[in-house]
């Protein structure tokens, strides 16, 4: 297999982080609109998390936040996201790296993005990541068969979100 030199599967995690950062950066500004929110999973000790002595104890490998109805202070810079939650009734203020987001997942329209730990997070070697370790899509509806004609028909409701690896549409 010839060498990836330009480390397409990094171009496309990072693209892919990038629609998270605009979709937090138009909740932080807008608030969140209809019935959409966000089920948001990242490493807890992943290189510039910051959480409580408290939730880390925890959550000592990773932590799943919802933003929906009881968030406060959402700030997204280039590189993380900062924000207020209540957890137990205590406010605590979280700081995540985007490279520390393990999924992000958006049950109002069943869209969702998985990541593989980036090179710097708590759990990844200092190696290169390999073309497998490319973001994953989920999707709502189930792919037509590549035997069956398309037809403009509806998609099929699925029972729930399929991984759809980008390395599926690679060329061999």
């Amino acid at each position: 297999m010839a060498t990836d030199h330009i480390r397409y599967d990094v171009l496309a995690r990072d693209a892919l982080r990038g629609v998270l950062r605009r979709v937090l950066t138009d909740a932080a500004a807008h608030g969140l609109p209809g019935e959409h929110h966000f089920f948001i999973t990242f490493l807890s000790e992943a290189e510039g998390v910051k959480l409580s002595p408290r939730l880390l104890a925890q959550y000592p490998e990773e932590m799943t936040v919802i933003l929906q109805h009881q968030f406060w202070d959402l700030v997204v810079s280039e590189d993380r996201f900062e924000v207020g939650l209540s957890f137990g009734g205590i406010p605590e203020r979280l700081v995540v790296p985007f490279s520390a987001i393990k999924s992000f997942f958006d049950p109002s329209v069943q869209f969702g993005l998985q990541f593989e730990p980036s090179e710097g997070s708590a759990d990844t070697p200092a190696t290169a990541a390999s073309a497998s370790s490319a973001p994953s899509v989920l999707a709502a509806a189930e792919p037509e068969p590549a035997d069956e004609p398309a037809t403009d028909e509806p998609a099929r409701p699925s029972e729930g979100a399929e991984v759809v690896r980008l390395d599926r549409f690679r060329k061999k």
